[in-house]
């Protein structure tokens, strides 16, 4: 924070949700369009340690790479690469064999072919009809039925999923950022890591970014954390694939929040961050401007796997962007309308709000995904935030 700001509030915030058991531990950082405005971390590294969590803390930051991935795509449409209008299959002929999971005889999967061609529009918007397990108990039967392993399982055969509805007919939160890494792959001649670090990662020095785990990292890395029987937080031991088939748009990247925060200051600087570009304003634009019509962001999602996420009750009035999740209304005390946001599966976050001039995130990673205490924890600090500008 600046002089004339007082951080205390804040740090306040973090250290009360970790003495509580909200979260095993909690970093949080914000900017503004000249620079970071605030940084702060309670908790340790991994429960049970002295190593305290801090702001270069490695994350799996988990769907967060989500918006990585799409800008990765914007780019080569910016380059006339991609047509977000083309069906999927120009670029990836394999999308072709993908069907819809029409219902079950017995345990069967019943499939039919889709009423109409996917986009690429359709899987930046997660309107592809594409979903995860942890949000659709069909797709969890559909999984053990066919002994398919899940997204973070890093194996290609996840790509055989099937749709749960038709293409253009409902917002379904999915692999659609998988698919949409391939198609960049097709688009630019080169693998997905390659792409971002060269387009993204690179250029804006985020050097601290990666889809896989450099050496040196390890000893920065926090682990999964669940609760254990006693309600103590321990590692879990859950880590993602190191030698994955291929490289995932949708979860792969791990980064800490003092270099993501640069990602976001890009957008929020409408494509651009310290004189380096990444995508043109008129692009960003768009990503911060309803892309489903008349669909909604599903106000509430039910769990499928109480062990990986909550409920997720994001209320009404959401709307979804190029990559990003837009809440329509301001939000008193915290973000106006139409900023952007996502979050990822171990619970980080991060909004980006153009009218305010703001953006931050709050990282931790544990599971399940937005326990009620969490969620709390994430809007206190928002506006505790808001309250010190």
């Amino acid at each position: 924070m600046s002089p004339s700001r007082d951080s205390s509030a804040i740090d306040q915030v973090l250290q009360a949700a970790v003495d509580a058991g909200a979260v095993p531990s909690v970093a949080a950082i914000a900017a503004d369009r000249n620079g970071v405005i605030y940084e702060g971390a309670a908790g340790p590294r991994a429960a049970g340690s002295d190593d305290p969590l801090t702001v270069d803390t490695h994350f799996r930051i988990m769907s967060m790479t989500k918006m990585v991935a799409t800008t990765a795509a914007l780019q080569q449409v910016e380059k006339g690469a991609i047509d977000l209008d083309a069906p999927i299959a120009d670029y990836c002929p394999e999308f072709a064999d993908v069907q819809v999971l029409d219902g079950w005889d017995g345990d069967t999967p019943r499939l039919r072919a889709p009423k109409s061609q996917a986009t690429v529009r359709q899987l930046v918007t997660h309107t592809s009809g594409l979903g995860y397990w942890f949000w659709s108990e069909d797709l969890m039967k559909w999984e053990a039925a066919t002994s398919t392993p899940n997204v973070l399982s890093g194996a290609n055969v996840i790509f055989t999923a099937p749709l749960l509805a038709d293409p253009g007919t409902a917002y379904v939160y999915g692999i659609n950022t998988d698919w949409l890494g391939k198609v960049v792959e097709a688009a630019a001649g080169t693998t997905l890591d390659v792409v971002i670090k060269d387009g993204i990662t690179g250029p804006l020095g985020m050097t601290e970014t990666a889809f896989q785990l450099n050496e040196g990292w390890k000893d920065s890395l926090t682990p999964v954390h669940v609760k254990g029987e006693d309600g103590r937080w321990v590692d879990s031991g859950i880590e993602l694939n190191q030698t994955p088939e291929y490289f995932a748009g949708g979860h792969g990247l791990y980064s800490t929040p003092r270099d993501y925060i640069k990602f976001q200051q890009a957008l929020l600087g409408g494509g651009e961050l310290g004189g380096v570009r990444i995508l043109q304003q008129a692009t960003v634009d768009q990503a911060f401007t309803n892309q489903i019509g008349d669909l909604d962001f599903p106000p509430a999602i039910p769990t499928a796997d109480p062990t990986a996420t909550h409920e997720f009750n994001a209320g009404p009035g959401y709307k979804w962007g190029l990559g990003l999740l837009l809440n329509t209304q301001d939000v008193p005390g915290m973000r106006r309308a139409y900023s952007g946001a996502w979050a990822g599966l171990a619970n980080t976050h991060f909004w980006v709000d153009p009218t305010t001039g703001i953006c931050g995130s709050i990282y931790s990673n544990f599971l399940p995904f937005v326990p009620p205490e969490a969620l709390e924890l994430y809007a206190n600090y928002e506006r505790a935030l808001y309250a010190s500008l």
